[in-house]
């Protein structure tokens, strides 16, 4: 049927976790010097050394894309060239899609969040910069059910010694044979011994753009890559 990300809004793809209580500096001057103009060879040789090596093969470029995402804390320790290669390899990734990822038995499963492109994004304010200091993100996970649950759960330790938890369940329709869209009922909140709902729905539409045995990458409306990795069976 399908898979999909969360957010509070259509634009990402992962559910935004809205947090339920909310509380440039300018450069030096910098000096001009001319520059001086380098020989065509050495021109050539820079942009040879800049292009990027891409795997052809699929399993190569998963392993490649696995490289390059885990432990970066979701994307966020990334440089904004490390992102540009993300991107490449998914690109290079999505021309090996099945030809209806929508239908494909392989969307159902657990998943852990291993990227977003917007590293903010998954999460929401749980995961922006105030966010990460005060609930340190423990663990970021997503199942989809048949025929058509989802479920988005961000695990978190409350400024390091109360454990907690954020959950968001949703229904999945598919829109086309690449397109998904999921409506979310409003976050649940777990700390301690509190337990409590807030905010209201969400939606967002997700496109599937591969899927294999180990991972699912998506690209949400506005742009944002996401990379999933499943989850291994604890059976």
């Amino acid at each position: 049927m399908a898979s999909v990300a969360s957010s509070s809004t259509a634009a990402n793809a992962f559910a935004k976790f809205p947090l339920p209580f909310s509380s440039a500096r300018n450069s030096p001057p910098t000096l001009l010097l001319p520059r001086r103009r380098r020989s065509t060879a050495a021109r050539v040789y820079a942009s040879m050394s800049a292009v990027t090596s891409v795997p052809s093969k699929p399993d190569d470029l998963v392993q490649n894309i696995l490289s390059k995402v885990v432990q970066t804390d979701r994307g966020v320790l990334l440089t904004r060239d490390e992102h540009q290669k993300v991107a490449e390899v998914a690109d290079a990734l999505q021309r090996f899609c099945v030809d209806e990822p929508v239908k494909c038995p392989l969307i159902f499963g657990e998943w852990d969040v291993l990227y977003c492109s917007n590293p903010t994004s998954p999460g929401g304010g749980y995961r922006s910069a105030l966010g990460r200091l005060v609930f340190k993100t423990k663990e970021m996970m997503q199942a989809v059910e048949a025929p058509d649950v989802v479920s988005n759960r961000v695990a978190f330790s409350l400024l390091g010694f109360l454990d907690g938890e954020v959950l968001l369940k949703g229904k999945l329709t598919a829109l086309d044979e690449k397109w998904i869209q999921v409506v979310f009922e409003p976050p649940e909140l777990k700390v301690g011994g509190l337990e409590f709902k807030y905010g209201g729905e969400s939606e967002v539409k997700l496109q599937i753009t591969y899927i294999d045995e180990n991972i699912r990458l998506g690209k949400g409306s506005r742009g944002s890559l996401f990379v999933f990795k499943r989850r291994k069976s604890s059976s």
